[in-house]
């Protein structure tokens, strides 16, 4: 419960009062979405591709969003390269039973990541060392980084060129939010990027 919640409010209002309140947390952040925009956009009209990834929920948040640029988020458009990490259950087991989770994503950065490209990583708690290392793999290989972390940023908070770090103590709202500004970054480089 936050400091505004009563303990009459049924837990529907209280959830949503959460809700609320972590989105107007977002106002902020406005400048440094725009920023992440800029520079997908630069990415994507240079030819390179956006990588993306995290764990649980944030893995299917990053499977969504790759989704939203190779198909469509709106309207009719060329597709953009977008490659969520998380989504090939063989490579992934492969790396963790032959390496270690902690390298999962790493190793794949060091696979396909290349100079002009963007690693996005997502985290409700920015505590996923395989996360911190996904973003120093790709410093070595001049790929950029975007962060899309919660709570207080964990470990991983400044680490990335650009990140966004989606206060609160409910890892729902924390994802919901999320979620939100992904959605909001998708629209902005739909409104951007060329058509055809």
């Amino acid at each position: 419960m936050s400091a505004t919640t009563t303990p009459s409010m049924t837990h529907f209002h209280r959830s949503l009062h959460d809700a609320v309140e972590t989105f107007e947390a977002l106002k902020p952040h406005e400048a440094t979405l725009l920023a992440a925009a800029d520079m997908l956009e630069k990415t994507f009209l240079a030819g390179n591709k956006l990588l993306i990834c995290g764990n649980g929920g944030s893995a299917s948040d990053a499977a969504h969003i790759s989704t939203e640029f190779v198909a469509r988020f709106k309207g009719d458009r060329r597709p953009y390269p977008a490659l969520a990490l998380n989504t090939d259950a063989g490579l992934i087991t492969a790396i963790s039973n032959d390496y270690a989770y902690q390298e999962v994503f790493a190793r794949q950065v060091k696979a396909f990541g290349q100079k002009g490209d963007v690693l996005l990583i997502i985290s409700s708690s920015g505590k996923s060392r395989n996360l911190l290392d996904a973003i120093e793999e790709a410093r070595r290989a001049d790929v950029r980084t975007i962060a899309l972390l919660g709570r207080q940023g964990g470990f991983t908070k400044g680490a990335a060129e650009i990140e966004i770090i989606v206060e609160g103590g409910e890892t729902a709202r924390i994802q919901e939010a999320q979620k939100f500004l992904l959605h909001v970054l998708c629209e902005l480089l739909e409104e951007r990027l060329p058509k055809e």
